[in-house]
């Protein structure tokens, strides 16, 4: 049987869309990535004028994204004001486990989009009104492609990765752990039930991204979370 491999990805516009050519794809890329990219500097210098510390966590569904942001406020919020922006496609359900924190929390439903974007966020924030020091946490909409592309105005990008997932995801992703500061490597409680190699795990993040920083931790045991806790207060406090 003839095999062979077909790879959509290696035009100037590392994307096919039929009937578009290349060149085009490019121009509607800069175009809409140039409109975005203004007003995420506009997003950063209210971040930066209110000495917030801005995180833009990504990852796939199920990668336990939300029990860690609630575990992480939890401990936060005593010593630091917090608020979240939650993004999904539909449902407010991960907003109101926010808020069952006593965090503020703004839904932003995308529809059919997979990703938040600047002016959302923008729009989200000013909702807030969050004015004083401390952490604004934005959860991207579950996805580990689009999100990659869109800045939002945050200081970092944060992914989160589970054991579940497989040591190879960051080669499949180049791009969303090429544009992390910090992959943290999630429910590593389910590492005597799952078959994944923690090592190669990192080493495949670190093919795409020498620089990029981890943490191993499980948001339901705890562990770890000092480390996670001790970055974040850390990164923190490089801004005040």
């Amino acid at each position: 049987m003839a095999k062979g491999d077909l790879h959509y990805g290696k035009g100037e516009a590392e994307v096919h869309v039929a009937g578009v050519s290349q060149r085009q794809l490019l121009t509607l890329e800069m175009d809409i990535l140039g409109n975005n990219n203004k007003l995420a500097e506009h997003n950063r210098e209210h971040f930066e004028a209110n000495k917030q510390l801005v995180l833009n966590l990504v990852s796939s569904p199920g990668s336990g994204k939300t029990t860690l942001l609630t575990e992480t406020l939890i401990q936060l919020k005593q010593q630091f004001p917090c608020a979240v922006i939650e993004g999904d496609q539909q449902t407010s359900n991960d907003a109101d486990r926010i808020r069952a924190t006593e965090v503020p929390a703004i839904q932003v439903n995308t529809g059919k989009g997979c990703h938040l974007d600047a002016q959302m966020v923008h729009d989200a924030y000013h909702q807030l009104a969050m004015n004083e020091p401390g952490f604004l946490f934005i959860e991207n909409v579950g996805n580990l492609v689009c999100p990659a592309s869109f800045d939002l105005g945050e200081a970092c990008k944060v992914a989160i990765l589970s054991v579940t997932e497989g040591e190879d995801k960051p080669l499949k992703y180049p791009n969303m752990f090429a544009a992390a500061d910090l992959m943290l490597i999630n429910k590593v409680d389910l590492l005597p039930y799952v078959d994944i190699n923690i090592e190669d795990c990192i080493a495949s993040a670190r093919k795409v991204n020498p620089t990029i920083q981890v943490i191993k931790l499980s948001a339901k045991t705890g562990e770890g979370m000092d480390a996670w806790l001790n970055w974040l207060t850390e990164q923190l406090q490089q801004r005040m």
